[in-house]
């Protein structure tokens, strides 16, 4: 009996001892679909490993992440050009060794002379390495057009209010309302430029059915509801993804030009393993790997040339923004729902 007891303590104590961690060597912060299940296993087969991977929705999510104990919760992360300027301004990134990343003879000139990139070289040192890009276009309900919309006003027109879908994303919004503005350089705001484009925003936010935060949350919307317009954040990739479900769109670059991201990998101030991530790195620019991400989300990689016929005269690549912070800040007081008297 007393054994039988004993046994039964022993297996109370276990349950109360925290649970040990899983050894990870590499950790991965990227957005969706940058880094598939099957990938990652050849990965970690390859140099026996276990990668974990985690997921962001939007700028501001991984700049808390990667903000949060100055990095250490990640070795490598996927950010767009002009968003790593903040991130090597507070010392949350390091430089990479060119030297342990010979996959980038794969890649196309003009991903190679990363010079000519804005924001991924600092002096001699090379703090980033292109994966991906995309304009971010309008896409639009076949059965709701009969020409494609021709400028990015359509989203604030009252016709088609609650049949929007917006992205949730502060610098990419205010970017936008600036250029429907005819704002010059939409990444540089001064006062009435912000205060306008804020007014702008308010008005789509009035317009639209929800602001979507992943490509998925954005067709579960658009194949469950009556949805007219979408500004396809993730361009391409949420075309494709559309396209697959059976949804009947079109894509277009409005007259005023699409806004358009460079996605890079980057090394965190928190990186554990240098070779491993470097490894990482180089890996992802197999042909092989690179064209499985145009493959599976329809995002144009640096390996292959595009197919698509978008004009280089009607992307408007990003830039780092005036005041990040502010944007944020005010955008969050937007979703909210807050009148123009609170936004001072």
């Amino acid at each position: 009996m007393l054994r039988v007891i004993s046994a039964g303590l022993l297996v109370a104590w276990l349950a109360i001892l925290p649970a040990v961690a899983e050894q990870v060597d590499l950790r991965v912060l990227a957005w969706p679909g940058y880094a598939d299940s099957d990938i990652v296993s050849v990965f970690e087969k390859r140099y026996q490993v276990k990668v974990k991977v985690s997921y962001v929705t939007n700028d501001d999510d991984m700049w808390l992440r990667i903000g949060h104990q100055q990095g250490a919760d990640f070795d490598v992360f996927a950010v767009n050009s002009a968003e790593l300027q903040r991130y090597i301004n507070a010392n949350l990134t390091q430089p990479l060794n060119p030297k342990l990343l010979p996959n980038v003879l794969h890649q196309r000139s003009r991903f190679k002379a990363l010079q000519s990139i804005p924001g991924a070289t600092r002096g001699d040192a090379v703090y980033a390495v292109p994966y991906t890009y995309s304009e971010m276009g309008l896409i639009y309900n076949l059965a709701m057009f009969k020409q494609p919309p021709t400028s990015w006003q359509v989203l604030w027109d009252p016709r088609y209010r609650a049949q929007i879908l917006a992205y949730n994303g502060s610098s990419h919004n205010y970017s936008l309302a600036a250029m429907v503005e005819g704002v010059a350089n939409p990444f540089q705001l001064d006062e009435t430029q912000f205060r306008q484009a804020t007014e702008r925003l308010v008005a789509l936010r009035r317009n639209v059915l929800t602001f979507y935060a992943s490509p998925e949350e954005a067709l579960d919307y658009f194949t469950q509801e009556n949805i007219a317009l979408m500004f396809a954040n993730y361009g391409a990739q949420q075309v494709k993804m559309l396209t697959d479900a059976g949804a009947q769109v079109g894509y277009v670059i409005p007259r005023e030009g699409a806004l358009a991201w460079l996605d890079c990998w980057v090394l965190s101030a928190g990186m554990k393993n240098s070779e491993l991530a470097h490894q990482w790195i180089n890996y992802t620019l197999e042909p092989w790997v690179s064209e499985r991400l145009t493959q599976r989300q329809g995002l144009a990689n640096t390996i292959v040339q595009d197919p698509r016929s978008v004009t280089e005269d009607k992307i408007i690549w990003l830039q780092a923004v005036e005041d990040q912070q502010r944007r944020s800040q005010v955008w969050q007081l937007i979703l909210s729902g807050k009148n123009m008297a609170t936004m001072e």
